[in-house]
């Protein structure tokens, strides 16, 4: 399927110089996926409901300043490589050229409509995340905001006090609260307005009940409960009845799914793939699979590397945080770290996960141990 038979022709174009503040009202108003920015009527980048949260710009600037880059989509390209382009730039969004000229524009939501079908072979245990960071009902909006743009993830449980789901607060919902509040301020109220929005307690702005899945049901229900309540992912609970949270299964996780493969070399995917700089792709592959070695009865079915560039830089060169997250026959092993550069931020991220894998490995070996010498035992 080209994706030229799914991308829109309806989508809502903004000039470089349009303000800050324009633009967040458009969104407050048509709610796009995504914006797209020209110049002189050339595409120029892409504004998403991500951006209107994290940007710390005043109303006036333009849109030149705090728009991003998105991947050109050629309108004859396969959908399995347009969803591995959407993950590795980060994006649910990007603009489809025929040519050099643009044509339209493809979403997440476009893709994973069109292979629904097809989703019923893989389970929610098989693309969820575990690692999930939660909130509690006393964290702040502004806490929650450092969280999301910190972790570079769009939504946070909300846990009571004995650690069950209690709601859920998500990119979309700060949006909300903040562009309503920020519209009643007046000019001379603002900076005062803006921190008693901060101050407000994630209780009052959450969304309960939440969106649930099982581990065990098919993905294409799950992403059909999305559709149905216009959800971009939903909580994974381990146990229905006490609300223990278990992870999270978003669009993208399911997207990401799309792109794995059935090659011999292990599939890794890079999100922000922009950010590398002294390391390939290749060098990703070949750690990462020098890690899991040493574990040999693990089999790795996917990896998942994400860059996140922070503002503070030393001689130059960005803090970047680097999260590896491993699929494997034995479940789910991950590591994270920041450093200077891609490079050094992976190779610490690198040296968490080695430490996990053989944690794992021993845990695996104790194990086994046990069950020697219990059925010793027996034999007595």
């Amino acid at each position: 399927m080209d994706i030229a038979d799914i991308a829109t022709t309806d989508y809502t174009e903004a000039d470089v110089g349009e303000r800050f503040g324009k633009i967040r009202a458009a969104f407050e108003e048509s709610n796009p996926k995504a914006i797209v920015i020209t110049d002189d009527g050339e595409y120029a980048g892409i504004v998403t409901e991500r951006q209107i949260l994290q940007s710390h710009v005043e109303d006036n600037t333009k849109a030149s300043a705090f728009m991003r880059s998105a991947p050109r989509i050629d309108r004859a390209e396969d959908i399995r490589e347009v969803a591995r382009m959407l993950v590795e730039g980060g994006t649910k969004a990007a603009p489809v050229f025929n040519g050099e000229d643009l044509s339209g524009l493809i979403t997440a939501d476009a893709i994973l409509e069109a292979v629904l079908e097809h989703l019923d072979a893989i389970t929610v245990e098989q693309i969820y995340t575990e690692d999930v960071v939660t909130v509690n009902r006393d964290t702040t909006v502004g806490q929650a905001i450092n969280m999301l743009r910190e972790h570079g993830i769009s939504r946070l449980p909300v846990l009571s006090d004995d650690g069950r789901l209690e709601g859920i607060v998500t990119t979309h919902d700060l949006r909300d609260v903040i562009i309503r509040d920020m519209d009643k301020a007046t000019v001379g109220d603002r900076a005062g307005d803006i921190e008693r929005i901060l101050d407000i307690p994630v209780y009052d702005v959450m969304n309960s009940p939440v969106g649930t899945a099982d581990p065990e049901e098919a993905v294409s229900a799950a992403v059909s409960r999305m559709f149905d309540d216009d959800y971009n992912g939903l909580v994974v609970t381990l146990d229905a009845n006490d609300r223990q949270v278990g992870g999270v299964v978003t669009k993208t996780d399911v997207l990401r799914a799309l792109t794995f493969t059935e090659e011999e070399a292990m599939d890794v995917q890079i999100t922000n793939i922009d950010l590398l700089d002294a390391i390939s792709r290749e060098d990703i592959r070949t750690d990462i699979a020098r890690v899991t070695d040493k574990y040999r009865e693990m089999q790795v079915h996917h990896a998942h590397v994400r860059f996140q560039k922070h503002k503070e830089k030393l001689r130059g060169t960005p803090l970047i945080q680097c999260q590896i997250r491993v699929r494997t026959n034995r479940g789910q092993v991950a590591g994270s770290g920041e450093g200077y550069g891609a490079d050094a931020a992976f190779h610490v991220a690198l040296d968490k996960l080695e430490r996990n894998v053989l944690e794992m490995k021993g845990i695996q070996s104790d194990e086994e141990y046990e069950g020697q010498l219990l059925r010793k035992l027996n034999e007595i």
